[in-house]
């Protein structure tokens, strides 16, 4: 009798030797940090399409310009057979050289496998949400008149302007950054859980150019360090000046993306609740308690059919919970940041 391996578990397997695989399928790609990232899935240069490398994800992947995303054995029918699933398959037992006889010995490697990777992301994790509660803590609290002070100002947000600046952001005179080697000035955020424990830390280095602030000029000026999923950086209490866990039903709590846009409004509203979620992806996944009824999403203006699906995706995660969403988009430019530019 012919054994055979599920769709499922060649991509499990495929995805062990991920990085391998992603070289291959995408060689005009390169790496940044636990992912490949490519322009097309054709492999060209570029950030459109990215792939995780390591850990419970790898081999999860999408391409921003076309939506398409998938597992390991969905990327090589999307670059090598034209969508063929089945062709996929073929190609992709040939290519880890699976015979009928070694199928079962195979199923026994990929469970003590997916275990072993398991217990890795768990420590990696956890080591990352320590090193981030260390690094904040150690930063400079009083941000007034620091370069993360003068760097915003140029982003025409003038924290005088309130009555207090956000107690998430630090100033870290030198921060370690890998891309140079080198530690350097950076706005340093705490991204906390529903309980309001630091899980994560958001880093943006920062330069002086022509005598200015600004971000630094890195290929990645903005990290995370850690994961965040569900997380937040909280920027305004708003008028109540109670924890996120006591709002009110009648209160709206604003989520936007990127900390310069929520700083932005909360300029204009100071009375609004204001939450940093880092990305369009966490935008409906941010943790609320059962008490937040109702929803301001601060939208960004992108015409991207990547961008629209995830604000849908995000809308639809806030209604399914029960809450009433409104949307805010910014009068001109993309974000809220540039409107008030």
């Amino acid at each position: 009798m012919t054994v055979k391996l599920s769709a499922s578990e060649v991509s499990v397997m495929l995805a062990q030797s991920m990085e391998t695989l992603a070289r291959e399928l995408l060689p005009g790609g390169k790496k940044s940090g636990a992912e490949w990232a490519a322009g097309s899935l054709a492999g060209e240069p570029g950030t459109r399409v990215s792939v995780h490398l390591y850990g419970p994800k790898a081999g999860v992947w999408k391409n921003f310009a076309g939506d398409e995303s998938g597992d390991a054995l969905d990327l090589v029918a999307a670059c090598v057979t034209a969508g063929d699933t089945k062709a996929a398959y073929k190609w992709a037992c040939n290519w880890l050289g699976l015979t009928n006889e070694k199928v079962e010995e195979r199923r026994v490697e990929i469970r003590q496998k997916a275990e072993e990777a398991k217990q890795q992301s768990d420590e990696l994790a956890r080591k990352r949400r320590g090193r981030a509660r260390e690094q904040w803590l150690a930063a400079q609290e009083n941000i007034l008149d620091t370069p993360v002070d003068f760097y915003l100002r140029g982003r025409g947000i003038d924290l005088r302007r309130l009555d207090h600046p956000p107690h998430a952001l630090r100033f870290g005179a030198e921060h370690y950054c890998a891309e140079t080697g080198t530690s350097l000035p950076a706005m340093l955020a705490a991204i906390t859980n529903l309980d309001g424990r630091i899980v994560a830390l958001h880093q943006t280095w920062l330069g002086q150019h022509g005598g200015q602030w600004s971000k630094a000029k890195l290929e990645l000026p903005k990290k995370v360090l850690g994961p965040f999923a569900g997380s937040c950086i909280r920027l305004r209490r708003g008028e109540t000046g109670q924890p996120l866990k006591k709002v009110s039903p009648a209160e709206t709590v604003a989520i936007g993306e990127g900390i310069e846009t929520c700083l932005s409004v909360a300029l204009a509203c100071p009375e609004l609740r204001i939450l940093a979620a880092i990305s369009l992806g966490n935008l409906g996944t941010v943790r609320l308690p059962d008490s937040a009824r109702k929803v301001l999403i601060l939208a960004d203006r992108d015409e991207h059919p990547a961008a629209r699906n995830g604000l849908r995706k995000a809308i639809d995660t806030h209604l399914a919970a029960g809450r009433e969403v409104r949307l805010a988009m910014p009068p001109k430019g993309k974000d809220f940041n540039d409107a008030i530019q």
